[in-house]
């Protein structure tokens, strides 16, 4: 009832070991998610990150959904990992999400990550600022 609607999911992601972080989200997703089966379709998708881990939140007591509370929204296509970049997907999502070695070999698990086109930054109530993908 909802194909060819925008829809959203929670998926953990990783930029890279914590001590080689790239700026490029990886995921490790299974065909068996409706959301990867229409990103397979559809490529093109938007990732918003919550200032949950700033210190104007924290310090404030501030929840990280207020729009006081800066987030980072990053669109773009999302493409199946190539394999010389496979290894580095795994040392990214394994070293941050232990857990998902534990899950279950038969959903057909696989890396994605998203080839970022546009980054917004919004840092108060509504207004946002893009920012060069370079940066």
């Amino acid at each position: 009832q909802i194909q060819g609607m925008p829809y959203g999911n929670c998926l953990l992601l990783s930029d890279g070991p914590i001590n080689n972080s790239t700026g490029i989200p990886f995921f490790y997703v299974t065909p068996k998610d409706n959301t990867v089966t229409d990103l397979l379709k559809d490529p093109m998708a938007s990732l918003t990150l919550p200032e949950a881990d700033g210190n104007f939140c924290r310090r404030n007591v501030i929840d990280p959904e207020d729009p006081r509370c800066a987030r980072l929204t990053l669109t773009g296509q999302m493409v199946t990992v190539p394999p010389e970049e496979i290894e580095f997907a795994k040392q990214a999502m394994f070293s941050r999400h232990p857990v998902v070695r534990k899950w279950p070999r038969s959903y057909e698990w696989f890396f994605m990550k998203m080839n970022i086109e546009h980054i917004w930054l919004q840092s108060w109530y509504g207004e946002v600022s893009p920012i060069a993908v370079e940066e």
